[in-house]
């Protein structure tokens, strides 16, 4: 006896067709749940946002938030900028010791951080460390039917959960982005100057000349954009949550892998969108280190 085959039959035309029909089903059934997953992305998003301008916040439920998500961050942010500088310092000096331009090492290092890497690394420590947490919690709340009961007892759970860790995210980004490029900058002149013995003057006038408020002021802008969606995602995320560990899980970790990839597609168009800011406020044109 034979059996069936599975694979398209190509000397048959109506196998051929009826597995490209298939295929092309997948690919709209996929679309779909993608324009639907947006769509509800959407929808939570204007709920919270709803909620956030329309009822004010308690004390008591505002300041454990903000303290879990931005003093419990402070170490790690601080530890993760202070190693960034030096390994900055390590990778551009040879570079610029074969232009000849040692003393101009501070500048790139700190344009760099207070432009890119101390928003973008303050913002992923939050995303593995908030946001894997928030997506988890809110994950077995959900697994838990404990979003159900507020839901029964006649309390939004958006207002009581999600609001105060969007508000945290939000508020205390900007100062975990601060720390990250003080640490960085430290960290920088730490190797610069007394490993590799470049003078500390040069350094620091080199710094100052290249390096000004309103490349400090960008960073901050889109740390502001990274904390917000680090938020929404991962809060998304638990709301969604599957039943079982396995889907708190999946929940966590999705979160932390949607939320970093949304960070470089914010960073990257938010980038393309301030130097262009940048350079209608300031049409001489970039700053050269040459």
């Amino acid at each position: 006896m034979s059996t069936a085959s599975t694979a398209p039959d190509s000397t048959h035309p109506g196998g051929i067709a009826g597995w490209m029909a298939s295929q092309v089903a997948n690919l709209g059934a996929a679309a779909m749940a993608w324009v639907a997953g947006v769509g509800d992305v959407a929808i939570f998003t204007l709920q919270t946002f709803g909620w956030l301008l329309t009822r004010r916040q308690r004390r008591d439920v505002i300041i454990p938030n903000f303290y879990r998500i931005g003093v419990m961050s402070l170490p790690v942010v601080a530890l993760t900028g202070l190693f960034i500088g030096m390994v900055l310092a390590v990778q551009s000096y040879a570079q610029f010791k074969a232009l000849g331009l040692q003393t101009r090492l501070g500048s790139v290092i700190n344009l760099s951080l207070v432009r890119e890497l101390g928003p973008v690394l303050a913002a992923t420590m939050l995303a593995g460390r908030v946001g894997s947490a928030m997506a988890a919690e809110l994950g077995t709340m959900r697994v838990t039917e404990q979003i159900d009961a507020l839901e029964s007892m006649g309390a939004n759970p958006i207002y009581y959960l999600v609001v105060p860790r969007f508000l945290g995210c939000l508020v205390l980004i900007p100062s975990l982005t601060v720390m990250a490029d003080f640490m960085g900058v430290l960290g920088g002149y730490f190797y610069s100057h007394v490993l590799l013995g470049i003078d500390y003057h040069h350094y620091w006038a080199n710094s100052r000349e290249y390096v000004d408020a309103f490349d400090f002021l960008l960073g901050i802008f889109k740390s502001l954009f990274f904390g917000a969606a680090i938020a929404l995602v991962s809060c998304h995320h638990g709301f969604h949550c599957q039943p079982g560990a396995e889907g708190v899980g999946r929940a966590a970790t999705n979160a932390f892998v949607h939320s970093f990839v949304l960070i470089l597609i914010l960073d990257l168009f938010l980038g393309i969108w301030l130097n262009n800011v940048h350079d209608f406020f300031r049409p001489e044109g970039p700053r050269r280190l040459l």
